[in-house]
């Protein structure tokens, strides 16, 4: 007989309560643990992203670069050890940049919220007629499909609004052609509210799509003297992801020290100085974009920016300035050094566009004549001469009336050969004038700037390339986009350069640009054209 099978034990509330108890404290104890060498686990984490960080840097590095940075390391390390607390200094430093990199991370948000969630799915639905094909047996883009599918990363702002989208799309969709990516960010951007610039960067090699809303550029900056070269011209500022290149300057002015009359001084300290991305224009007899056309709507900041040229060309050139409008904007340079004429009647326009041409030639024949003598050109040839015009084509239209000269026809020998005469032509016009303008003013004028709210078809006529971004229907005077000749185009806001003897504008912007006024003309009047009014 088998022996009966053994009872089996079963353990009440008090039987269980010990393994209970000790389950809890061994929890006690790995927490208390943790705590205590948290530090330690910190470091340790730290230690190996410093480590992965210096690998990886290591990697990158050229051949030929190893030897100096390995030399260059050492070096540091024996002048360190030498100092004295050297090696205890560099320890500790090790030890707090092992403990930042360590450091716990915020948690990553959990999603996009409700409405977040339906602003993405809209957006989805909105791509489903441009990204599927009946042939593909997976798409990523369908009627009630998953949109976390192509959207791989997403963000949004304190409203609830869209500010950043990256998204896949199918390999056959025809991402080199213009048309086809037009309508894509068409979409985009009346899905995501048309009250906002957006950048739109097309990876086609990866299959990629990035929805970028880009900061509104700073009003603030004003009329100044900018850290620039001979021969370079701030047309304005854009954004840093344009330009390689930074300027410091003062943002922002304070009325009420200006109002104080406590001086310049205070009030340039009273503003903030920060380093902002510029659009320069270069200039020169190696320039290949000498002359620039400017064309806006009214109140578009044209006017602001043509001052703003004349008040940077004024310290190292002359300038003669043609008003078309005859509104008087350009008062304030009258009988200042280094402005040849402010003319706004036709008489004085066609007799100083005329000496303008005379002057073009001359400077050509004193400069060749120097190269075969082998000379310097004089200096007066190397003195910049600046030819300013703001709306010729209202004085065309009188020339015309009355069967005079067209004054854009005397611009084809300063346009032609501007460049080798150190002469530049700056010509600023209204986009619905834009058809008077002569063939020679658009043919010469590579240097291009749009202001104001324009289209997207009159933005790309004007520059010979689409804008990066897509235009809004209301921007601030003085905010539009440049092209400087082949180049990129950039988003651009002007410096705020207003009339200072107009009533409306501020104290402080009306002292900024006297500041940058020169003083008035020493020269006889024989040496200068004789600047009238009518």
């Amino acid at each position: 007989m088998g022996l009966p099978p053994l009872p089996r034990l079963r353990l009440g509330g008090a039987g269980r309560a010990p393994f209970r108890r000790g389950r809890e404290y061994a929890r006690t104890a790995a927490d208390s643990a943790a705590d205590v060498l948290h530090p330690l686990l910190a470091l340790s984490r730290g230690l190996r992203v410093l480590a992965a960080g210096a690998r990886r840097r290591w990697g990158e590095l050229p051949g030929e670069q190893r030897g100096p940075a390995f030399f260059v390391a050492a070096a540091c390390l024996f002048v360190v050890f030498l100092l004295p607390y050297g090696p205890l200094a560099s320890a500790i430093g090790l030890l707090g940049a092992a403990g930042w990199a360590g450091r716990v991370r915020a948690p990553a948000s959990p999603g996009p919220g409700a409405d977040g969630t339906e602003r993405l799915r809209l957006i989805y639905e909105a791509l489903v007629p441009y990204f599927a094909a009946a042939e593909d047996p997976d798409p990523l883009y369908c009627h009630g499909g998953e949109w976390s599918r192509p959207f791989e990363s997403f963000d949004f702002d304190e409203d609830g609004r869209l500010t950043r989208l990256l998204l896949r799309y199918p390999a056959y969709f025809t991402d080199g052609e213009a048309e086809s990516r037009a309508r894509v960010e068409q979409v985009l951007y009346a899905k995501s509210g048309r009250d906002r610039e957006y950048l739109f960067t097309w990876d086609e090699e990866a299959n990629r799509l990035t929805l970028a809303v880009l900061p509104a550029l700073s009003t603030a900056i004003c009329a100044q003297r900018f850290v620039t070269a001979p021969g370079e011209t701030v047309l304005g500022f854009t954004d840093a992801s344009s330009v390689r290149r930074t300027l410091p300057v003062l943002e922002g002015v304070d009325d009420e020290t200006a109002e104080d009359g406590s001086g310049a001084d205070d009030a340039d300290d009273a503003a903030t100085t920060r380093d902002v991305p510029p659009v320069v224009w270069r200039t020169g007899p190696r320039s290949t974009e000498p002359h620039l056309l400017a064309l806006g709507r009214p109140g578009s900041g044209t006017t602001t920016l043509l001052r703003s040229i004349l008040l940077q060309a004024l310290p190292h050139g002359d300038v003669l300035v043609v008003d078309g409008s005859g509104s008087g904007e350009y008062a304030c340079l009258g009988g200042r050094a280094g402005v040849l004429a402010v003319e706004c009647g036709l008489a004085g326009v066609l007799a100083t566009l005329e000496w303008a041409g005379h002057e073009t030639e001359r400077r050509l024949l004193a400069a060749n004549r120097a190269r075969q003598f082998g000379h310097p050109p004089p200096e007066d040839v190397q003195r910049p001469l600046w030819i300013v015009l703001d709306r010729p084509s209202a004085l065309s239209h009188v020339a015309a009336a009355d069967g005079r000269t067209d004054p854009q026809e005397l611009l084809q020998v300063p346009l032609r050969h501007g460049r080798a005469a150190n002469v530049r032509v700056v010509v600023a016009e209204q986009l619905d004038a834009a058809e008077g303008l002569s063939e020679a003013v658009r043919f010469h004028t590579r240097a291009r700037v749009v202001l104001g709210p324009a289209s997207l078809e009159q933005t790309t006529a004007v520059l010979g390339a689409p804008p990066p971004t897509t235009p809004v229907p209301e921007v601030p005077a003085g905010r539009g986009y440049a092209r400087l000749g082949a180049g990129p185009v950039h988003r651009l806001q002007v410096p705020a350069t207003p009339d200072p003897y107009d009533d409306a504008t501020s104290e402080g912007q009306r002292r900024a640009v006297l500041r940058l006024l020169p003083g008035p003309d020493a020269g006889s009047p024989g040496e200068r054209v004789v600047a009238t009014r009518k």
